[in-house]
């Protein structure tokens, strides 16, 4: 009897470890979905930089959900984030570039996240599978020590 409790603690151990690992892709889809927003973004960006014209009146956000009319005085000075806190101003094709550069990094970066999703989805898979053949032997188990008893009770 000693060795089923032994098995219903490692059920239980695989139980917290396949809850563990679902929470590790959920974080990691909405780290995909967090990227693809910024990714969003920036193409918001580059086709407004495309299509503005020196003179084009523009809603300049505030912060707070709060906007501004503004007129572009120069589509050629462009401010690009470049990352770590640090912009810089760059002519529009300077600055289209970049944002494509941008762009790139977050398909690699959303291309490696998707990769870890599916190995942690793998994980789980044969993590549900061990606990199967874990349950079945433990039902396999206490099927023979049923079979035993009644054999010893005749």
């Amino acid at each position: 009897m000693m060795g089923g409790g032994g098995g219903q603690q490692q059920l239980q151990e695989m139980s917290q470890q396949l809850q563990e690992l679902q929470e590790q892709i959920e974080g990691l889809e909405e780290e995909v979905d967090s990227l693809e927003a910024e990714q969003s973004e920036v193409d918001e960006a580059i086709e407004a930089i495309e299509t503005l014209e020196t003179g084009s009146t523009v809603q300049v956000p505030l912060g707070g959900d709060a906007y501004v009319r503004a007129e572009v005085q120069d589509i050629d000075e462009v401010v690009v984030g470049l990352g770590g806190g640090y912009a810089a101003e760059q002519n529009q094709n300077d600055a289209i570039d970049t944002l494509e550069s941008k762009k790139e990094t977050l398909d690699d970066r959303i291309e490696e996240v998707n990769e870890e999703i599916s190995e942690v989805e793998a994980e789980s898979e044969q993590l549900e599978q061990k606990a199967q053949q874990l349950q079945q032997q433990q039902m396999q188990q206490q099927m023979q020590q049923m079979q035993e008893q009644e054999g010893d009770e005749e």
